[in-house]
Parts: structure tokens; C-alpha cells; sequence
């Protein structure tokens, strides 16, 4: 089936371009989403923001007339807007978010891990060859529906393979809701091939694991270098970090664009829906089935197993789908114990300050 190119393409990509520039703000991707959110008469004195750097010991934030080293806000993260608070920095206000990326923070802490904020299309980058991961790609696109972030994958190195075709086959199997581009990262194809979603005000941002080539798509939006790059081991195709924090770099046309360190680790929480998004076929027969609890194993009735006796559907498909959903209720019930948790110690450590006080 060919797939109707404009069916992926943002909103703004197939409008003319406006003919006046951007202004300041609208380059840092301010736009009436988070203008209706701010008091215009305080603006003077709580200016709106824009976090395009985090650090372990704080935010770099741009804004108006302002660009300030500040000390973290704690649930801020990059590409979030803060009305800033220049008495108080730490004290500033996150506005309500378009989108945000979030993952289970790595380890046995069942904390959330934010990401990143305000982004209008995610390229999910691969590489073909070894660090090719169907069920990695998988996790990167529910997070993407998840946050109903537009989703590209990017399929790099193409030239280093035998056979691209089939990594291109493979990835376009994920869903039919994404585009799978394939491009030279050390060419001038960035530029022309990504240029639907590269519009002034947009926000773009580059994730996947380490070596697959984010940071050199980055720099070949900007034709000069902006991050650093490193070869990739030879033994495995494994990347080493070059980007060692999350940062927002802008093109002179004023489109945001977001490199993040690769990640070797994405556990799910609380995206029920983009998996279900993702693996859109196994759920419609999910709901088939003859028991609504079924457990799709060896209950009467069971139409995933009758799809797959009859080959309709791919095993590993199903096997992964059933990994991410179970990952999926292991990290959200743990972390609304957690909470629970959290709050019964707060509510413990209050009662005993007022005993003290009495």
C-alpha cells in the first residue's frame, strides 16, 4: 500500500510559510497554547521563559531579552515554559505542557524520569546494522503516541549495510501511523528530507540509543558543528555518549531542535494507550475474545491464539506486546504504591513536628 506522504506531516507543512518573521518569542516556540495561560499585566515583572539546558546543578532558560543560568526547578524540564520568578528562581512556574516525554527513571528508583516537554515531532533514530532493535522502536513510538507527538523513524548508515531494504520493511511493520525515512546523517539529505517538520516555532527532537547518529543529524540541520560525535564500536555497533545532557539548539529559521544523550534503558509507565496505539491489530482481537478476562493463553474462546494458529499475526509481535503490557502495570502499579507511600511518610513525619511544637 503507498501511503499518502501528507498523512504524516504536520499541520503548519503543507500551509504556505507566513510572510512576516518570526518575533523572538515565536523562534523559542512560544505560541497562543501557552500565551493564554500567562497574566499580561505581570509579564513585565514574571516574564515567560523557555528551559533549553539541563544541568545537574540547574537550567539554562531563554526568554525575551533574558537568558539566565538558574537553579533547578524540580519539575521542570527542557522545552518546558516557566514564568520566571527573578526573586525566587527555584520558585518559577511550569505552564501546562503541550507534551511531555517521560520513563521510569533507570534502576531499582521507581521514580519518574521527564525527558523532555513541548515537542511537536519526535525522530526515533536506528541505525542498520547490529543496534537494529524492532522491540526498541516499539517502545520509542508508544512513548510518542503516548504524548501524541507526531513520530518519524530515521533509519541511518544505510550505506554501511548490504541490505537497507529490509530494515525499512521491518520498521514500516511497526505501524502504519509512521513514516520510515532513510537518509546519509554526513549528507545534505537532513536538510531537504526533514524539512516538513523543520518549520519556525515548531519544536523537533532527536532520541534513541547511543551511536545511531542524533547528535550528527543535528549538526547537519545546522551545516556547522553544534554537538559532538564519536565513532561507534566496531565489535558491536554500540555508540558511546557524546551529548551528556539535554539541550535545545535553534536554527535561524527558528525551529527548536532537541538532542538527547542516548538511552540504553526506556521502561514504560503509564502508557497504556500508546501501546495499544502501537499494536493496534492485537487489541482489536483482544476484544474479541470470548471471556473479557481472557489471558490469551489457553482459554476457549481466544481469538489472538485462533489469529495466530491461523498465522494472521506474528508470534514475536504477541510475545512483545504481552512484555510491554506487563512491564506496562508492573511500573504504574509500583508507582502509585510509591506514592501512597510517599504520602503516608509526609502525613507520619507532619504529625510528629506538631507533637514537638505542642
Amino acid at each position: 500500500m503507498i501511503r499518502d506522504y501528507s498523512d504524516f506531516l504536520p499541520p503548519s507543512a503543507s500551509s504556505k510559510i507566513p510572510e512576516r518573521e518570526p518575533s523572538p518569542m515565536e523562534r523559542l516556540g512560544w505560541n497562543p497554547f501557552f500565551s493564554q495561560q500567562t497574566d499580561l499585566d505581570a509579564a513585565a515583572d514574571a516574564p515567560p521563559v523557555r528551559v533549553v539546558e539541563v544541568h545537574r546543578t540547574g537550567l539554562r532558560v531563554l526568554g525575551e531579552n533574558l537568558d539566565a543560568l538558574i537553579p533547578p526547578v524540580p519539575t521542570a524540564t527542557v522545552g518546558d515554559w516557566l514564568i520566571y520568578n527573578p526573586q525566587r528562581p527555584s520558585n518559577s512556574k511550569v505552564l501546562e505542557r503541550k507534551s511531555v516525554f517521560e520513563r521510569r527513571a533507570p534502576g531499582s528508583d521507581r521514580k519518574r524520569q521527564l525527558i523532555a516537554a513541548n515537542v511537536d515531532t519526535v525522530f526515533i533514530v536506528s541505525s542498520c546494522n547490529k543496534d537494529f532493535n524492532i522491540a526498541r522502536l516499539e517502545r520509542y513510538v508508544a512513548l510518542a503516541f503516548e504524548a501524541q507527538v507526531t513520530p518519524v523513524i530515521l533509519l541511518t548508515k544505510a550505506d554501511l549495510c548490504d541490505d537497507p531494504d529490509a530494515y525499512v520493511k521491518t520498521a514500516s511493520a511497526i505501524s502504519n501511523r509512521v513514516l520510515v525515512e532513510v537518509l546519509n546523517a554526513l549528507s545534505e539529505e537532513p536538510i531537504a528530507k526533514l524539512a516538513p517538520w523543520r518549520k519556525p516555532g515548531q519544536t523537533i527532537a532527536f532520541l534513541g540509543s547511543s551511536g545511531v547518529g542524533k547528535s550528527t543529524l543535528v549538526n547537519a540541520l545546522f551545516r556547522d558543528g553544534v554537538a559532538d560525535t564519536a565513532a561507534i564500536r566496531e565489535d558491536d555497533s554500540k555508540g558511546r555518549h557524546t551529548t551528556t545532557r539535554r539541550q535545545l539548539h535553534f536554527t535561524a529559521e527558528g525551529c527548536a531542535v532537541l538532542d538527547t544523550p542516548g538511552m540504553r534503558e526506556l521502561q514504560l509507565t503509564d502508557v497504556e494507550t500508546g501501546i495499544a496505539d502501537v499494536f493496534a491489530d492485537i487489541v482489536a482481537l483482544a476484544r474479541q475474545c470470548r471471556f473479557n478476562d481472557c489471558r490469551h493463553g489457553t482459554e476457549p474462546g481466544c481469538a489472538i491464539q485462533g489469529a495466530l494458529a491461523r498465522g494472521e499475526i506474528d508470534p514475536d509481535r504477541r510475545a512483545r506486546w504481552n512484555k510491554l503490557v506487563a512491564e506496562e502495570r508492573f511500573n504504574a502499579s509500583t508507582l502509585a504504591e510509591r506514592k501512597t507511600a510517599d504520602k503516608s511518610l509526609h502525613k507520619m513525619i507532619n504529625a510528629i513536628q506538631q507533637k514537638n511544637r505542642k
